[in-house]
């Protein structure tokens, strides 16, 4: 008999995903820019991929079918299906190749600056650790670890946050009161689009299947998953808060400039000499999980979309995330950015957000496909206004890629 209890997990995958140094990185230049002035950028975006994600959830749990196959199976003899799978193996497959480069570099560098050591060394043994937890082909384990790597990041940020001196009123009106101070427009795109994030509805809607098996009643499924869902997006909203507030109460309007080992100077006064080794822990938590999700995510979407096996032992599988992995930590380990492919998984990523998006709130009302389970009137709501922002950010963010916004 299935257990009853809670069980945590799938949820804590998408934030180790979205979770990475790219998030931190853009958090800290939110905050040392425009102060607390874009919290509530953060805020719409933990509430726009809580609402997105369920939705790939749910599909995933009644369905038993990865988001990748619903979307070959709905388009399966048109144009509209071939299209969708080249998109899903550029912008997911490739495109997290490019990513899992910048994944590995942001976190080597930040651990160099602190540590001394060279980015190279840092850059391979991420790689290597990131690789033999994929290799073990063991879901359950992947996901404990990257529970722990997720908590560790929450204790070392919150830490952090609670070591400076937060004006909690301005940071509470930046969260509730909508503003764009001039020039932060493409910081508020980026704060969204660093958290609402297209690879992690692929992850999501196949994680839930490895958790939570057909043996398991889909309403006590249903009930666990949202539950985990709303947590640990919360909890990592909660972490890209702290960054930003801990950034703007040390950096913004002052003559600071924002750096780990800045950062790391702010834990000082509670840990002494050890503060930098902390904040390495913190970013090592960071650069390691998004390492393994982004693979993983490419994995599962690929996969799907080409119909392959979503075995994590499957051939195929290993061989994808391998593809991905390989080619992050070797960009990352000699220190080159692969920049066209970035800009091409950007732009790839600008026209599949909108598209997953509007897929997933059409698809969820598909009475044949969902039956009870099809979306409510409040879902369809909230889902068309994540859905038209999500295209008019895929529209900025495309015309950013081709230089026609600065």
């Amino acid at each position: 008999m299935a257990k009853t209890g809670f069980k945590f997990g799938p949820g804590i995958l998408v934030t180790a995903a979205f979770i990475g140094p790219g998030t931190i990185t853009t958090a800290s230049i939110a905050g040392a820019n425009y102060g607390y002035a874009l919290l509530w950028a953060l805020l719409f975006s933990v509430c726009a991929t809580i609402i997105l994600q369920e939705m790939a959830a749910r599909l995933g749990l009644v369905t038993r079918q990865g988001l990748a196959e619903s979307l070959r199976r709905s388009f399966a003899g048109t144009w509209l299906g071939s299209a969708a799978i080249l998109l899903v193996v550029a912008a997911i497959g490739l495109g997290n190749a490019a990513y899992e480069a910048g994944n590995i570099t942001g976190a080597a560098l930040g651990l160099q600056e602190i540590s001394g050591l060279a980015g190279g060394f840092w850059a391979v043994l991420v790689g290597v650790l990131a690789g033999a937890l994929l290799a073990s082909g063991e879901y359950r384990l992947i996901e404990r670890v990257l529970v722990v790597m997720v908590l560790l990041m929450s204790a070392v940020f919150l830490l952090t946050l609670a070591m400076v001196k937060v004006p909690w009123g301005e940071l509470f009106s930046g969260l509730l009161v909508p503003r764009i101070p001039s020039g932060s427009l493409l910081t508020v795109i980026a704060l969204i689009g660093t958290t609402v994030v297209p690879y992690n509805l692929f992850l999501h809607a196949s994680a839930v299947q490895e958790k939570w098996g057909p043996e398991v009643s889909t309403d006590l499924a249903l009930r666990q998953s949202r539950w985990d869902a709303g947590l640990s997006i919360g909890l990592g909203g909660l972490i890209t808060l702290a960054v930003m507030g801990t950034s703007a109460a040390a950096f913004h309007s002052g003559d600071g400039e924002f750096s780990a080992s800045n950062m790391a100077s702010q834990l000082e006064p509670l840990l002494g000499a050890s503060a930098r080794y902390f904040f390495a822990a913190g970013l090592f938590a960071a650069g390691i999980s998004s390492a393994v999700t982004a693979p993983l995510a490419a994995a599962y979407a690929v996969c799907g979309a080409m119909g392959w096996s979503r075995d994590l032992r499957a051939t195929p599988f290993r061989l994808i995330w391998a593809c991905v992995l390989v080619t992050g930590t070797g960009f990352a380990a000699v220190g080159t950015k692969p920049l066209l492919a970035i800009l091409f998984a950007q732009a790839a990523n600008g026209f599949l957000l909108p598209i997953c998006a509007a897929f997933l709130l059409m698809v969820m009302n598909r009475e044949k496909i969902l039956g009870a389970y099809r979306n409510s009137p409040l879902s369809n709501g909230l889902g068309a206004v994540v859905v038209l922002v999500t295209v008019g950010l895929g529209a900025l963010k495309i015309l950013k890629v081709f230089g026609v916004l600065d």
